[in-house]
């Protein structure tokens, strides 16, 4: 039975995922309380996520 010798490399992910992926433009969202602009699952930068106040600044 074949065995394999040595243990074969994990591909990198910047290998596997291709660049426009990594350049996209990414969707922004608006707040529902505060009617800021943010990132996807991000907080904005007054701290509200999803309507609610998560970070006290």
């Amino acid at each position: 039975m074949a065995v394999q010798q040595n243990k074969q490399p994990v591909p990198n992910v910047a290998c596997v995922v291709p660049m426009t992926r990594w350049t996209a433009v990414t969707s922004l969202s608006v707040d529902k309380t505060s009617g800021e602009k943010h990132l996807r699952h991000h907080i904005t930068a007054d701290g509200y996520y999803r309507g609610r106040k998560v970070i006290a600044k």
